[in-house]
């Protein structure tokens, strides 16, 4: 695949939000409302009662009252209540042993996208392959975080096509000066539920990811993007 038409996609990628048919459901009545991996039913009057969806943790609801926790519901001045999502926030430091390092931010509001924000220096200039692989294991450095996240078994991609890897995230692009800036919105890769990527692996890779079209023997697994030239762990976020 040709560099420009690389460039393109990338241009195309910038500033664009999730698909409706990417968005997880929204609300309908009754809502539903997610907290950490538990989804929950409101019903009643005033939302008193709370049907689970998905067994809850017991720190998400107080057995003894069968009511939401206090921190996501709040009062008007009615009386009525209203839902309040939680952001969920994680982290992950880069590094690689030719001197590549980073950090990157990843928060979700809701079943909303998840955003992806940060910077990578010591790249060299031009794009590079930037996935959420499989594991969170460094001990044989980034070689050890396994493939690209792929919970539906699908093929590798670009980041706005139907089939494609959850972690394929496309390319960065870093300058002159060898730093790539960072900002990505993405449904594919929540930080809750089954498919959460906290405790997996954010890899950088030396080459241009060819986002599965390049006709390359590696296209269709994992872009032909070359060496993985830093990795971090992503964990949560305070």
């Amino acid at each position: 695949m040709k560099l420009g038409n690389i460039l393109q996609k990338e241009k195309e990628r910038e500033g664009g939000r999730c698909s409706k048919q990417q968005q997880p459901a929204r609300h309908s009545s009754p809502p539903l409302i997610t907290t950490g991996s538990a989804l929950f039913k409101l019903a009643g009057p005033g939302f008193s009662s709370l049907l689970p969806q998905h067994l809850p943790s017991p720190s998400v609801i107080n057995p003894s009252r069968n009511r939401l926790p206090p921190q996501l519901l709040s009062h008007h001045a009615g009386g009525s209540p209203e839902i309040t999502y939680t952001m969920v926030k994680a982290v992950a430091v880069l590094s690689g042993s030719e001197g590549v390092k980073g950090t990157i931010f990843f928060t979700q509001e809701g079943d909303g996208p998840t955003a992806v924000t940060g910077s990578v220096s010591g790249l060299k200039e031009g794009l590079h392959g930037f996935h959420v692989h499989a594991l969170g294991d460094t001990t044989n450095g980034c070689m050890s975080t396994g493939p690209h996240f792929n919970p539906a078994g699908h093929v590798h991609g670009a980041p706005e096509d139907e089939i494609r890897h959850a972690g394929d995230l496309g390319n960065v692009t870093a300058g002159g000066d060898g730093v790539a800036t960072i900002k990505i919105e993405d449904c594919h890769i929540p930080l809750t539920g089954p498919n959460s990527i906290i405790g997996r692996a954010v890899v950088v890779h030396g080459d241009a990811d060819d986002l599965g079209k390049g006709g390359h023997e590696l296209s269709k697994s994992t872009g032909n993007a070359g060496a993985r030239v830093a990795c971090g762990i992503i964990g949560l976020q305070g």
